[in-house]
């Protein structure tokens, strides 16, 4: 199966949720469920529609296998909750088709969260 590999960093506190671990290395199949099931791969991938892996799939993947508390604080409504930034190589995912965009090897996905107590 082919594969890409993508870099993950968490600021703002997001690390908190994340083993508090800014920056992470993930090794991605380059084909994923077009729902996002996160426990599907290979040969299990055949019998299911797909699609090119996006930044969509990535937070599923990140809640699902590395998120070690209160997903409520990532992610809401298939999106990540409002208050936290999304960069795509720098770039506000806004620009860039937010979840839909199609990663690509090498890229880097930044997670910040604006929200900050008082």
């Amino acid at each position: 199966m082919a594969t890409i590999s993508v870099r993950v960093e968490f600021g703002g506190g997001l690390e908190l949720l994340f083993s508090n671990q800014k920056r992470h290395s993930l090794t991605l199949p380059s084909v994923v469920p077009t729902d996002n099931n996160t426990k599907l791969s290979g040969d299990d991938l055949s019998s299911v529609e797909t699609k090119p892996v996006d930044v969509e799939y990535l937070m599923y993947h990140l809640k699902d296998k590395l998120l070690q508390e209160r997903p409520e604080l990532f992610m809401e409504n298939n999106t990540v909750r409002p208050g936290i930034l999304v960069l795509i190589n720098d770039t506000d995912w806004e620009l860039e088709g937010e979840g839909e965009y199609a990663l690509k090897n090498n890229d880097e996905i930044v997670f910040i969260s604006t929200l900050h107590g008082g």
